[in-house]
């Protein structure tokens, strides 16, 4: 099965998030948590996480970028099992039993964004829109050729 998770290429995330995901962390799309967000209102680091934001399922904090990974069946489940406890903590879900439907649901949907190969990079586009939050995934590809010249290259010196 395929899961996502966060991706670090430089330590930007730690500067534009109000908490950074450490890379490697298993991840979901994290919308959730914008779901009673005044757009009005939304500012700064938050606004961030908001616009751009996948949320890892460890420390709870935000990746600019996701990659697709195999993830075993215990480990998908242990992602729904935090989100659910998450939900508890952090939202007011009265008890695990009844957040682990939800956390289910988000950790199914983050599946779905999978079906690119493993270690494609994925991004995420938020707004509000007229009917709530809307998300916009797409597949960042490597460039077929690289994107710089060669500057230098190995020559054999001659015996003089």
């Amino acid at each position: 099965m395929r899961f996502l998770r966060t991706i670090r290429l430089d330590s930007s995330d730690e500067s534009v998030f109000p908490t950074a995901a450490r890379s490697g962390e298993w991840a979901v799309s994290g919308a959730f948590a914008f779901a009673d967000a005044d757009p009005a209102v939304l500012a700064g680091k938050e606004r961030q996480a908001f616009t751009n934001g996948f949320l890892g399922t460890e420390s709870f904090g935000w990746s600019t970028l996701a990659i697709v990974s195999e993830i075993e069946r215990a480990d998908y489940e242990a992602v729904v099992v935090a989100l659910a406890g998450h939900f508890v903590a952090r939202y007011g879900a009265p008890d695990l039993a009844a957040a682990l439907p939800a956390a289910r649901a988000e950790a199914d949907f983050a599946a779905s964004l999978c079906e690119h190969k493993v270690n494609t990079l994925i991004a995420v586009e938020r707004s509000f829109g007229d009917s709530g939050i809307v998300e916009r995934f797409r597949a960042i590809k490597p460039p077929r050729e690289p994107a710089h010249a060669r500057i230098w290259q190995i020559v054999e010196a001659e015996d003089a």
